[in-house]
């Protein structure tokens, strides 16, 4: 038998209004390594119901945007 994950939060990038999604250039320029990193941390925090504040941080003064942090190899990314 197998167990489907609930999704708990939906990630979602920024688009400017042409379309343009800067994360996404940012997301091509990793190494294989990062990018899998940074792809395991975004599965978290979709899945998890209580995401550690060392992967997923409310930003002060915004209505509902949060940070991402992702250590990779000693660097954050």
């Amino acid at each position: 038998m197998r167990f489907l994950k609930k999704q708990m939060r939906e990630v979602s990038f920024y688009r400017t209004a042409s379309g343009h999604c800067p994360i996404e250039q940012f997301l091509d320029s990793l190494t294989a390594r990062q990018s899998t990193k940074v792809t395991w941390t975004l599965r978290l925090i979709e899945e998890l119901e209580f995401v550690p504040k060392q992967y997923f941080k409310k930003l002060v003064g915004t209505d509902d945007i949060w940070e991402v942090r992702v250590n990779a190899g000693g660097r954050h990314l």
